[in-house]
């Protein structure tokens, strides 16, 4: 009896410990894709893939269903906290991300450590990423044209997938917290509470509930997609930009023209109806432009909806309070990012996750949580911007 009932406490510690870590290397997941955003790139659905770092240590550390668990918090939490949940950016790293996860665990599985390192399985997981978001992009966004972005594409990920594998394997040889993931639940560190989560308030998160206006945007969502007039689509545009500067989320409108820009400069490069202009090689039809405007329109509307109805504390069902505890350690995180210093990069990690660890994010899953506000006027006013989208996706001119 005495040993079932100690069996039962390590099976709990066992999981309260992946449990924490799975919150940990989520908030990973996060941290290093908010380095990632800073960096430019061409295209917004284009990554380096240094938010797959964690997923590559998960590969030793959890089994199956933890580390696929692991790889949805990843793409949950990019979507929420950059604002892409609604947009095809959320559909290409969802694709991307399990694609490249599958991939890779399925090499880790059937050739082992020996066999194959984590450069391998990093460009091989690279590859998949890549090579299905070239796919979602071809009949979303670029169509035909598209065959002049793969060669430049499929090599980036090759090189950043390489690379990344590498540091990968420093990491794992140098690093204090990954040499101590094999630890027993009794000699385990001990834990500190977080401390309460900070409320950074503005006046749009304090108007609307986080799950009424997380509903609104689906709804407004669908009524942009099914909008085919194409003056209403800009007006719908517009009217999400507003509503995102409204949400206090930060718009770079030249950012957002180039990528629009190359979009629609991408689609010309398919002619296809009525000739408007020549400049020299490049032929300007109708059908190309007016597509290309429709799928740059579409690709970043959707995106500045998301921005605009996409709050830090949604909560979705099933992962919610562990999708929470992630966020509340990248907040704990963003704090600590003085660790990391310009030479001694790992070692900052190294040492930030060490300092994460003995943070017990489950002391905060017993603490009660005020319960969002609802109210009249806020679903009132949810309403009337619904039918104000709606109305515009009317307008033809």
């Amino acid at each position: 009896m005495l040993m079932q009932q100690h069996g039962r406490v390590g099976d709990c510690n066992r999981r309260l410990r992946n449990r924490n870590r799975l919150a940990l290397l989520g908030s990973l997941c996060l941290f290093l894709s908010a380095i990632e955003y800073l960096i430019p790139k061409p295209l917004p659905f284009m990554r380096i893939g240094l938010a797959n770092l964690p997923l590559l240590l998960a590969l030793d550390i959890f089994g199956p269903g933890e580390f696929f668990l692991l790889a949805l918090l990843k793409v949950l939490g990019q979507g929420i906290i950059g604002g892409t949940l609604f947009s095809y950016v959320f559909l290409f790293s969802l694709a991307g991300t399990f694609a490249s996860a599958a991939l890779m665990y399925l090499l880790r599985r059937c050739l082992g450590k020996k066999r194959l390192g984590f450069a391998g399985l990093g460009c091989a997981g690279a590859m998949a990423s890549n090579g299905i978001q070239l796919v979602l992009a071809r009949y979303l966004i670029f169509g035909a044209s598209l065959r002049y972005l793969i060669p430049p594409f499929l090599a980036s990920g090759f090189i950043s997938g390489i690379a990344l594998g590498l540091i990968c394997e420093y990491f794992c040889r140098h690093s204090r917290w990954y040499a101590g993931t094999e630890i027993q639940p009794e000699e385990m560190p001990p834990q500190k509470t977080v401390p309460a989560e900070k409320q950074h308030s503005r006046r749009w998160n304090d108007l609307f509930n986080a799950d009424e206006l997380f509903a609104a945007g689906l709804l407004m969502a669908l009524i942009f997609l099914l909008s085919r007039s194409l003056p209403g689509r800009v007006a719908q545009f517009c009217f999400f930009c507003l509503l995102a500067g409204f949400s206090g989320k930060k718009i770079n409108p030249f950012a957002t023209l180039i990528f629009m820009a190359g979009i629609v400069f991408f689609n010309l490069l398919a002619p296809y109806g009525r000739v408007l202009a020549v400049f020299g090689p490049l032929r300007v039809t109708q059908g190309s432009l007016f597509a290309g405007l429709e799928k740059a329109l579409t690709l970043e509307g959707l995106l500045m909806l998301s921005r605009a109805c996409i709050k830090s504390d949604l909560r979705l069902p099933g992962i919610g309070s562990l999708l929470g505890e992630s966020l509340r350690i990248l907040e704990l995180m963003r704090e600590k990012k003085g660790m990391i210093r310009r030479g001694h990069i790992v070692a900052g990690i190294d040492s930030l996750m060490l300092e994460m660890e003995a943070v017990n994010v489950d002391e905060t899953e017993n603490t009660p949580r005020r319960k969002p506000q609802r109210s009249v006027k806020s679903i009132v006013l949810l309403c009337v911007i619904i039918l104000l989208t709606a109305a515009m996706g009317l307008i033809i001119l």
